[in-house]
């Protein structure tokens, strides 16, 4: 998050308008929703953890068992359950 001057961006008759609810405080503007990434989207990390999710419900449809994923991924039990057993693909 960056931090900017509300002086050299915002007109001062915002300004004035907005210190009438808060004045000397950080305010927080969040993005418009239109404009939310989700989680990885950038970093490509969701990418990665839904083709490694993918692998795991192969693997598990072709015979290897919770256990013997639990192991290879390092993963517990738990998590391989939820992974084979969802229905996001």
């Amino acid at each position: 998050m960056k931090y900017s001057n509300a002086g050299k961006v915002l007109p001062e008759n915002l300004i004035l308008e907005i210190q009438k609810y808060v004045q000397g405080e950080t305010l927080y503007i969040p993005k418009r929703e239109a404009e939310h990434r989700k989680w990885g989207v950038s970093s490509g990390g969701r990418r990665l953890l839904d083709r490694r999710n993918a692998g795991i419900k192969a693997s598990f449809r072709n015979g290897s068992s919770i256990e013997q994923l639990a192991e290879e991924h390092y993963l517990s039990t738990e998590t391989i359950k939820k992974i084979v057993y969802s229905r996001k693909t």
